[in-house]
């Protein structure tokens, strides 16, 4: 069996806020008691509502921030704030938006040779080029395109330039956070596509965060359900999509267009508005937005568990 390139147990963040002369400090728990592993070759989603804790996680992934609790280990070491600098390389972030994540004031190459300068000083100029220039080549750039600048691509070319740059490292595992939504959808398969090229080819593990469900079925091997910061449903792909056991689930899932018949639902339309992480309900978060909420689920608040399929619910679909 293959070691897992990152195993996550119980990962949280929570961010003290407000607090004044007159007022005392919140706690925001931005996410919590999140637990999950990403082998080599397979992808991780992360889907929910905005609000629901998917960016927190990638900021945690990729050692931008430290957890309040939890552990993570990244390629066999435990990521403390003293090995962050080692591990780094193996995780890697692309980002949204191809328009702002790249330096308008620099080329290309150097926008790709910048992770080498940072990381590997000692190497010379000369191997960055050919470096920056394979990878330029790996995800479908021509040659001439070293010397532009990135206004002059287009957002797909962007972010080819994106991807490009979080390889030059060559890391273990890409954080891919909604690495899509915005571009025009005749250019997002042929993005799609790339990234599974590219994940074959380097055996790189994923972590993909999306909100688009149809993204997600065509990317993932398994998937996590988000609500309020907390994972409320955690199985494969074929066993989320086809047999969803948390109602958020099963309600995301209406709500997402498709072209095969066996896969419509009847739509499942919410009440009420996703609530404030300062004012969490007691008992199941969801359960305020539940047509199948009971006193129990009012006033205890469902654990995720264990097993193949869990959902954090009393009463799951199916049961």
């Amino acid at each position: 069996m293959t070691a897992p390139v990152i195993i996550a147990e119980n990962l949280a963040r929570h961010y003290v806020v407000g607090g004044g002369l007159f007022s005392k400090p919140q706690v925001v728990k931005a996410l919590s008691e999140a637990s999950f592993s990403i082998e080599p070759g397979k992808t991780l989603a992360v889907v929910g509502e905005s609000g629901c804790g998917k960016s927190t996680l990638a900021r945690l992934v990729t050692l931008i921030e430290e957890p309040t609790a939890g552990t993570l280990r990244i390629d066999g070491k435990a990521a403390t704030p003293d090995t962050w600098a080692s591990l780094r390389a193996s995780v890697q972030i692309v980002f949204q938006d191809p328009y702002g994540s790249l330096n308008l004031r620099h080329r290309i190459g150097a926008i790709l040779e910048e992770p080498l300068r940072i990381n590997r000083p000692q190497m010379p100029a000369a191997e960055r080029q050919a470096k920056a220039r394979e990878m330029m080549a790996l995800v479908g750039l021509r040659p001439e395109h070293y010397d532009r600048f990135p206004h002059m691509f287009s957002g797909g070319q962007r972010q080819r330039i994106a991807i490009a740059r979080a390889l030059m490292l060559e890391p273990k595992l890409l954080v891919l956070d909604e690495p899509v939504s915005a571009l025009d959808l005749s250019i997002q398969s042929q993005v799609l596509n790339l990234l599974m090229d590219l994940q074959e080819r380097l055996d790189l593990a994923y972590l993909f965060i999306s909100h688009d469900l149809s993204v997600v079925r065509h990317m993932a091997d398994e998937v996590i359900v988000m609500y309020l910061g907390r994972p409320v449903e955690y199985g494969t792909r074929d066993q989320v999509f086809e047999a969803p056991r948390h109602p958020y689930t099963k309600a995301l899932l209406s709500a997402t267009p498709t072209t095969e018949p066996h896969l419509r639902r009847e739509r499942i339309k919410l009440e009420g508005e996703l609530p404030s992480p300062l004012n969490v309900p007691e008992g199941c978060p969801f359960a305020p937005r539940c047509w199948k909420a009971q006193d129990l689920c009012r006033q205890t608040r469902p654990e995720l568990g264990d097993g193949a399929h869990p959902a954090a619910c009393h009463f799951p679909e199916g049961h």
